[in-house]
């Protein structure tokens, strides 16, 4: 990631951060099917491994005590989404990332309209600084796979 988008997204609202993250996701899985379109498992299976690592970590920050209904929707997005890329993985099916895009990009714009809303942007505590896990997704030769990431922000 470059010095300008580091400092972009460290000066992000903690909605910005979980829009980015979405990005994130969005730009793995575009990846991922472009590998599969090129019969790239390794290249396919690393780009999944990324989408999935992001929404393994949007997933973990959930507070169910504090989100009520809304947190547990997100939840239950979440697993639909991860079996839905997983399926996709196997496959090998562009068609089928393309359709785990749209369902990811969908909810990512739900998050964009959030983060239009200064009164939404208060009330989200941002705690941390950018992700460890998007920062390090834009060069997959620097973090090994068995990398676990873990930072303080809840979405």
């Amino acid at each position: 990631m470059s010095s300008y988008q580091e400092h972009a997204l460290e000066g992000a609202s903690a909605v910005e951060l979980v829009v980015a993250l979405y990005d994130g996701v969005i730009r793995f899985l575009h990846s991922a099917a472009a590998a599969a379109d090129q019969g790239d498992a390794a290249g396919r299976r690393a780009s999944v491994k990324r989408a999935l690592d992001i929404i393994i970590h949007l997933q973990a920050r959930l507070r169910m005590d504090v989100g009520g209904r809304p947190a547990r929707v997100l939840s239950e997005f979440y697993a639909s989404i991860f079996a839905q890329i997983l399926q996709a993985s196997q496959s090998g099916s562009r068609q089928k990332f393309m359709h785990a895009i749209d369902c990811v990009r969908n909810v990512r714009d739900a998050w964009k309209q959030v983060a239009r809303d200064p009164e939404a942007n208060s009330v989200m505590p941002r705690t941390t600084t950018v992700p460890e896990i998007w920062r390090a997704g834009n060069d997959r030769s620097d973090m090994p796979a068995d990398t676990v990431v873990a930072t303080n922000w809840t979405a």
